[in-house]
């Protein structure tokens, strides 16, 4: 199983950028995608979720409104569109497919938001 994260990379504040996640080695459809961040020294982050059986996303309230996530289970991949990034959103942004014990992340994409 591999999952690979792309699309980061420098934006500034205000601005957008989309990352995308790409799986293999899985019946992609069945897994449950979810997105963190994680600053160095920091705990890992979570910034949302899309279900598997019926896409519905969740996020938590720090992005909600800004960040979206989907899925396109045909080409196995998974994106996060973030918009409205802050400085705060500088992380590594890692992508994770979880069905029941199974989970597997990526090796994750560098955001950097500064001006």
């Amino acid at each position: 199983v591999q999952l690979v994260e792309s699309g980061g990379g420098l934006v500034q504040p205000g601005g957008s950028l989309r990352l995308s996640c790409a799986a293999s080695g899985l019946t992609f459809s069945s897994y449950v995608i979810s997105w963190y961040r994680q600053v160095p020294g920091k705990a890992r982050e979570y910034v949302g979720h899309i279900n598997s059986a019926d896409s519905n996303t969740f996020y938590p309230a720090s992005v909600r409104g800004r960040f979206t996530i989907s899925r396109d289970n045909a080409k196995n991949m998974a994106s996060l569109q973030m918009n409205s990034l802050k400085p705060e959103g500088t992380a590594v942004y890692y992508c994770k497919a979880a069905l029941g014990w199974d989970e597997y992340w990526g090796q994750g994409t560098k955001v950097t938001v500064s001006s």
